[in-house]
């Protein structure tokens, strides 16, 4: 199919175009009616949005290195509209194209004010991701990357809890300054190598001074939106604020962004520098595994206790992704995929409940196993899959990450891979323990005793989780293939830039 890549990008706008121009024609006297129908658009959309990627994931050659469904038109000057994707980013294209209907079925009775502008600002963050996924010009990359604040700033502040204000604007002051060290990096970097083509720059040599500061103005924006510890407390305040929804597609989505940078601009464009700084990342991710899990496992609120293993399982992959080789590579793309179904999927049992009761606080719950025993199933699936459960997606993505990461070259990888092993346990001890308060025991609080189990809707909403979580963990060749000749073309790239 001609121009695939750039149908799929932006579909979505059409059905916010779609759902403007409804809301026109209804006028005020039928805003209600025009919100019903604007959710069934939006959910239309991102179907065929996703039917879409999976066209393009079907007619993907795996075998191949480069970039394909290569779009390429000069706007001006030496920026184009360039566009295409790679083993690794077809993946996150289809990741998120997945996670956005599941968005919208979640926000179907939760969302009742001003419903048409929630799902238009859902409709345009979503092209704006596959646009970060797909650019293939660096100009690009950045308006994609730091229009997706917009919406997503505008998600939490507007339709979130009742510190919403205070976490849109860190969320947004956060990941904007770091970003702002990027774009000078950009621009200096285009005027350096006479052009803004990634795969171009890639190719360019950059003196080993110009990359270590390049790597460092990169690593600032990237490190922010992973996040990574110490700067990963913009995380819990914003998940906690943020609708259900919002907070799967940042946890799905959002925080994939860094992990991808790292491995489109950090390790090809600045060898080097990579090498040089691989010590520090692998500190700072041992850290994060370490501190973040003993912080969750303090929690009282639910929603919070999930984003600070957010930030844990970011760990392993940063470190995976400076491992230097195929395995730790592999591990690190695979665990972003994982995390970002499984963590959807966790904020998304806690929408559940949430819904029911309008509390998050772990000790108001306890025996729902007794009244909810379908949710009681699902909720066990994903946390076994967050601890790293054989069997589901969480445990390959780690395993790998580890081996790939104690095999590294650097002298630090032995105990890093030490160090995070620890996390393993440590998240098991956090994980269970929230399961076990909210699952087990007697129901002590008699508003539990109207608490109902899942849904048909909330049940459609979970089985494609399920199934993708499952899939993942028995047969990790599914997603694995793709990436295999993308990342050891990546890996050698990297090899030969130190051995320059």
């Amino acid at each position: 199919m001609s121009h695939i890549l750039t149908l799929t990008t932006f579909a979505p706008l059409v059905g916010a175009l779609a759902i403007l121009i409804l809301r026109a024609v209804a006028g005020k006297s039928g805003e209600q009616a025009a919100g019903r129908s604007a959710l069934w658009i939006a959910l239309g959309t991102t179907v065929a949005t996703f039917a879409l990627s999976v066209i393009m994931l079907a007619q993907f050659d795996a075998k191949s290195a480069g970039f394909q469904f290569v779009e390429d038109a000069r706007w001006f000057s030496m920026i184009h509209y360039a566009m295409g994707v790679d083993g690794i980013s077809v993946l996150f294209v289809v990741l998120t194209t997945f996670l956005m209907p599941i968005c919208i079925l979640a926000s179907w009775s939760s969302i009742r004010q001003r419903l048409v502008e929630y799902l238009i600002a859902f409709l345009v963050l979503e092209t704006l991701m596959i646009g970060v996924f797909t650019a293939m010009d660096i100009v690009l990359f950045y308006a994609f990357f730091e229009f997706g604040l917009i919406p997503m700033f505008l998600i939490i502040g507007v339709w979130g809890g009742k510190n919403r204000v205070y976490a849109a604007y860190k969320f947004f002051l956060y990941t904007l300054l770091g970003s702002v060290l990027m774009l000078a990096a950009i621009l200096s970097m285009a005027t350096i190598a006479g052009t803004t083509s990634i795969p171009a720059l890639m190719q360019y040599h950059f003196a080993p001074h110009l990359q270590i500061l390049f790597w460092l103005a990169f690593f600032a924006s990237f490190a922010v939106k992973m996040p990574m510890w110490p700067v990963h407390t913009w995380l819990p305040d914003a998940h906690v604020e943020a609708p259900t929804a919002g907070s799967v597609i940042l946890a799905g989505v959002l925080l994939k962004m860094g992990g991808y940078g790292f491995l489109r601009f950090s390790l090809p464009m600045f060898p080097y520098a990579s090498t040089y700084f691989t010590p520090l990342v692998f500190a700072l991710s041992a850290i994060a595994i370490v501190y973040t899990s003993l912080v969750a496992f303090r929690q009282t609120d639910m929603k919070k206790l999930i984003a600070y293993s957010s930030v844990a399982h970011m760990g392993f992959v940063t470190m995976g992704v400076f491992s230097g080789n195929l395995e730790g590579i592999q591990g690190a793309v695979f665990q972003m995929l994982s995390h970002g179904v499984i963590s959807g999927a966790l904020f998304l049992c806690v929408g559940v409940v949430y819904d029911r009761m309008h509390t998050r606080e772990i000790a108001f719950y306890g025996g729902l196993a007794d009244r909810m025993p379908w949710y009681a199933a699902t909720f066990l699936l994903f946390t076994m899959g967050n601890v790293g459960l054989p069997g589901i997606s969480g445990f390959v993505g780690e395993i790998m990450t580890m081996t790939g990461v104690y095999g590294s070259t650097s002298a630090a990888g032995t105990w890093t891979a030490l160090v995070s092993a620890s996390g393993v346990i440590l998240s098991a001890m956090y994980a269970l323990t929230l399961y076990r308060r909210v699952m087990y025991g007697a129901i002590t609080n008699p508003k539990l005793m109207t608490i109902t189990d899942l849904d048909v809707r909330e049940v459609v909403i979970f089985t494609p989780l399920i199934i993708g979580a499952l899939a993942l963990g028995i047969y990790p060749h599914m997603a694995l293939s793709f990436t295999e000749a993308s990342v050891a073309n990546l890996v050698s790239v990297w090899r030969a830039g130190v051995g320059g």
